[in-house]
């Protein structure tokens, strides 16, 4: 809790400041394609958009509380603990950002996505070295390195959507390699799934106005899908990476009996 909640203050505090004033975000409702509700109050104004961020809630939650599998060290239990506190974190921000429609929550709804990716390969790379050889400061320095990419939304206005490309590039590729590693079937349909899930969740977000044309995404618009598509993703990440951790440490242990 504290290593999550302690980075997550000290960028609450940097984005209510004025070092963000100039990066590009979107700060009224014309951004989105579901029409907003005037009789409803502000924080579900746009109901769709608003209460799907309670699935970040369930899916965190449910990690969370997430019995033990036989096995799981102390160290895999803090990988799961940590993506699990992440997502929880996640919602109110989202949620925010549409009940006020400023600037902090904006910037912020941006740049923690780039340190959620991140914890991806952060956790494959738990996986390929193990407690033997893995240290707390890899993980540390790769969310570190994470955080200040948000620096390249300040450099250009699409400094942001390159960050975050390469941050979706680098999970799937160590995710693709790791699976080749340790990997069998099951892993594989994770995998895929969390993929197709964030393909999914690209896809209809940028494709909210367009898509609204059509009956089938004019209440439960492109944007509304996008956010179903990201809990999947998420999901279909820690299926994948908790079967992952689960394969490896067994292999391990067979290795060193």
């Amino acid at each position: 809790m504290l290593h999550v909640s302690l980075p997550f203050l000290i960028c609450v505090a940097l984005a209510n400041t004025n070092l963000f004033s100039h990066v590009e975000v979107d700060l009224d409702y014309d951004h989105y394609a579901e029409k907003i509700v005037d009789s409803l109050p502000a924080f579900v104004a746009m109901p769709f958009n608003s209460v799907v961020n309670l699935g970040y809630v369930f899916l965190g939650l449910f990690w969370l509380r997430r019995k033990s599998r036989v096995g799981e060290t102390d160290e895999s239990r803090y990988m799961r603990e940590v993506f699990a506190l992440m997502a929880l974190f996640y919602a109110p921000v989202q949620w925010t950002r549409l009940a006020t429609l400023r600037r902090p929550p904006a910037v912020l709804d941006q740049w923690f996505t780039l340190p959620i990716f991140a914890w991806v390969p952060a956790w494959i790379d738990f996986i390929e070295r193990l407690p033997a050889k893995w240290r707390g400061s890899h993980a540390a320095a790769l969310e570190l390195c994470s955080v200040l990419s948000y620096g390249l939304a300040l450099a250009h206005e699409r400094g942001f959507e390159l960050a975050l490309a390469l941050h979706v590039a680098l999970a799937v590729y160590k995710g693709v390699r790791v699976q080749l590693t340790h990997g069998d079937g099951r892993t594989r349909r994770h995998l895929l799934l969390a993929v197709l899930s964030c393909a999914g969740f690209v896809a209809l977000k940028l494709l909210d106005h367009w898509l609204a044309r059509f009956w089938l995404f004019q209440r439960l618009t492109g944007h509304f899908w996008s956010k179903v598509c990201d809990v999947l993703q998420f999901h279909f990440s820690f299926r994948f990476l908790t079967t992952m951790t689960h394969r490896a440490q067994a292999k391990t242990a067979a290795q060193q009996e």
